[in-house]
């Protein structure tokens, strides 16, 4: 798929009304992904690529009232769905572009992304931009409901070693961008890559 704005923005604009009825049961493995990013009340964290904000409601019981949750996804559709679920209760939602985020430098102590690294234009760019925001010791979660392979099959193709989560592909690729990969599983029912961010 290509990895422009407009083709990403249209891919997932015409998507976004049947979205959550295409993956109904995620919520538990979104909540599991949550919870290994190891929150604390009063921490911030950002879902980058929020899409309808799936993440949202367990990483506000995750960091609490004081907290602060924010979404930032490039495609109005989505967030418009977010907010149509209610779920802009749980998280600030932001207009935006993962790769210039509207943030201040280590104002995070989080960030996850479900489904995240395959959208990126430039992914060691765009990784690098999410450490800039994430103070040290800060955490960042790779997520996707599907494994590699469950993921591949769904979508008729064969998964191949040059996929960016690839563990020898996403190892070296968070290393050049700030983070160090902590711990990477690639099961059926999910994919999840850990990362904690380097002191510069």
């Amino acid at each position: 798929m290509a990895h422009d704005h407009t083709q990403v923005r249209d891919f997932f604009g015409a998507r976004a009304a049947g979205w959550d009825t295409r993956f109904p049961d995620d919520a538990p493995a979104y909540a599991a992904a949550v919870t290994s990013l190891g929150l604390r009340p009063g921490d911030a964290v950002l879902d980058a690529g929020c899409g309808t904000g799936r993440a949202l409601e367990p990483l506000r019981s995750a960091v609490g009232p004081r907290g602060t949750v924010l979404g930032i996804d490039l495609t109005p559709e989505m967030l418009a769905e977010a907010v149509r679920a209610g779920r802009d209760r749980s998280g600030r939602l932001l207009l935006a572009d993962v790769g210039r985020l509207p943030l201040r430098p280590r104002s995070l102590n989080a960030v996850f992304g479900a489904g995240l690294i395959a959208h990126l234009p430039r992914p060691a760019e765009n990784l690098r931009e999410l450490a800039r925001v994430v103070g040290t010791g800060g955490r960042l979660a790779l997520f996707h409901p599907l494994g590699r392979a469950a993921l591949a099959a769904r979508q008729g193709r064969r998964i191949t070693d040059d996929d960016l989560r690839a563990e020898p592909r996403l190892r070296p690729l968070l290393a050049s961008s700030g983070w160090r990969l902590e711990s990477y599983t690639d099961e059926d029912s999910r994919f999840l890559a850990l990362a904690v961010r380097q002191e510069d």
